[in-house]
């Protein structure tokens, strides 16, 4: 199945709570902190309540 590589790029200071727990579920802790994802619908849907915050690319 195609990966994905996710980076934050943006802080999570001052976020919703929802969009904070939504980070830590992707496995992102800190700004600049990169994780490679299955690209499956759950984490396109996790990805979309966050994409002001991370940077997304296919690998």
């Amino acid at each position: 199945m195609a990966q994905i590589k996710i980076t934050q790029i943006k802080s999570r200071i001052n976020c919703p709570k929802v969009q904070k727990e939504t980070l830590d579920a992707l496995g992102l802790h800190k700004m600049h902190h990169t994780v490679v994802k299955e690209d499956t619908p759950s984490i396109r849907g996790m990805i979309k309540t966050v994409h002001h915050l991370v940077e997304v690319t296919n690998i």
